[in-house]
């Protein structure tokens, strides 16, 4: 869902679109970043200073429940966390990293496959469906292979992958990399 459509959706209800809920709407759909909810505030204090956290939560709260946003939890990499994203018209995948924290969005047919095969095997409706999935990224596994081929020439046994590696500066605000493929 656009923030246009948000817009209106807020109109159609009564819901007063304040200058400071436009920013966070705004930085919501437009920063390309899954944001939580203190970096959220982070940012939208920049362009507004008078915004407090208040507001933040107050109008995370309104957009959750209007079904304006997605919470997301993203596999819990970093702890129990929640990160926010304008509802999309098209479903998708969130396939998170969980060595370094990168998140990328999967769209495509498979996705839509699976939903059909669920309906029809259960008889369920779905109205909503939220697809995580965890695992090491290319970079990731590289680097992996390269501290096993180390510890393999210092003569230590093969740990297991780890997923306890440091996310770096910026994971608290992962970018989305907005992929199609099927």
């Amino acid at each position: 869902m656009a923030v246009d459509s948000i817009k209106g959706s807020l109109r159609e209800k009564g819901v007063r679109l304040t200058r400071q809920r436009q920013i966070l709407l705004e930085l919501i759909d437009q920063t390309g970043l899954h944001l939580d909810a203190e970096r959220l505030f982070q940012l939208a204090k920049e362009k507004d200073p008078k915004l407090n956290r208040v507001t933040v939560y107050r109008t995370l709260k309104m957009l959750k429940a209007g079904g304006m946003v997605d919470e997301l939890d993203l596999m819990h990499h970093e702890g129990d966390q929640h990160y926010y994203e304008t509802r999309l018209k098209q479903e998708h995948a969130h396939v998170i990293c969980l060595r370094c924290g990168k998140v990328e969005e999967f769209f495509g047919e498979p996705l839509q496959r699976l939903r059909k095969q669920i309906e029809s095997h259960f008889g369920f409706q779905i109205l909503l469906a939220r697809t995580e999935v965890g695992g090491y990224c290319a970079h990731c596994q590289s680097l992996r292979a390269l501290e096993l081929d180390r510890a393999r020439q210092h003569g230590l046994p093969d740990a297991p992958l780890a997923s306890g590696a440091p996310a770096g500066p910026g994971a608290a605000h992962r970018p989305r990399a907005k992929r199609t493929s099927a």
